[in-house]
């Protein structure tokens, strides 16, 4: 079908049906879709993921969706940030096909009632915080995957919970997807790049240098030969409460694959950590390993 090859600009679509019918045109012509799944507010961090998207797919989609349904009563929907025309200027060069901009009642339309939910992997860390949020992101997720049809769709490490989370729903729902976890992309001080920083007054934009350094620092411990995960997350906590206007919601050291609990880090392994920074809330991980035994 002519128009939808790379050599076409880049399209906005708002309709989940056109996109979907756009999306099996290309199918059915044989290319490969790269898809990335965002809520605007695009920095660095989501940039990364489109061109590895770019690199490995003929056709790239990107996603801009603030998603209403992984947002609990009392938190941030009405305030997360958005600038729709900031981030198609972003996209525009990096040869993104087509950004798919829904609409709450496209999505969501009046009688809605289908939730997915990845009971385990959902549970502790975030979860505990969060209730129902991974329920709202593996619904629209797998949403998403039907409206756009990819063959693979790139997800950020730093959410790293909710990147083991899709990665259960798409083998436990076969979905033909190949999920690919991408890095995560910092500032040139460590601070994990996100959207919510820019909620950060410049003073608690200096404090939330300290979850990365908490964070390099426990690798360190590991490299040097400390593999007791009780005594890296007292020595991350000491560290973190110094700070003033910081609370902690956890700091927890998991297994890099599942998701379970160690005490003993003698396999690649994930510290993770939530905190307030005044009303703002960050989160970041690291991939933290025996020596020899790190992949990344």
């Amino acid at each position: 079908m002519k128009g939808f090859g790379l050599e076409q600009k880049m399209r906005v679509i708002k309709s989940a049906k056109k996109m979907q019918a756009v999306s099996m045109a290309l199918k059915r012509q044989g290319k490969t879709i790269g898809f990335v799944p965002t809520m605007g507010y695009l920095h660095q961090g989501h940039l990364s993921l489109v061109r590895r998207a770019r690199k490995i797919s003929d056709i790239v989609v990107v996603s801009i969706f603030v998603n209403p349904a992984q947002f609990g009563p009392k938190e941030d929907l009405n305030r997360y940030p958005r600038d729709l025309k900031g981030d198609l200027a972003q996209l525009k060069p990096l040869g993104v096909d087509y950004v798919f901009f829904p609409s709450v009642k496209d999505m969501y339309p009046e009688g809605y009632q289908t939730f997915v939910e990845v009971e385990k992997l959902s549970q502790g860390l975030c979860g505990d915080f969060r209730p129902g949020h991974f329920r709202g992101v593996a619904t629209v997720v797998a949403k998403l995957f039907n409206i756009v049809h990819p063959d693979v769709a790139v997800f950020g490490e730093k959410d790293y919970q909710q990147l083991k989370v899709i990665e259960q729903m798409t083998k436990d729902l076969n979905f033909r997807i190949k999920i690919i976890g991408a890095k995560t992309i910092r500032e040139k001080d460590g601070l994990a790049m996100s959207s919510r920083n820019s909620y950060l007054s410049k003073e608690e934009r200096e404090q939330a240098r300290a979850l990365s350094q908490a964070l390099f620092l426990a690798r360190e411990q590991v490299k040097a030969g400390e593999r007791h995960a009780d005594k890296l997350i007292q020595t991350a906590r000491r560290m973190l409460e110094k700070i003033p206007k910081l609370r902690i919601e956890y700091i927890e050291i998991r297994d890099s694959e599942k998701l379970e609990p160690v005490k003993i880090i003698d396999k690649p392994c994930q510290m993770l950590m939530a905190v307030w920074i005044g009303k703002t809330r960050l989160i970041d991980n690291l991939r933290i390993c025996p020596q020899n035994k790190r992949k990344g």
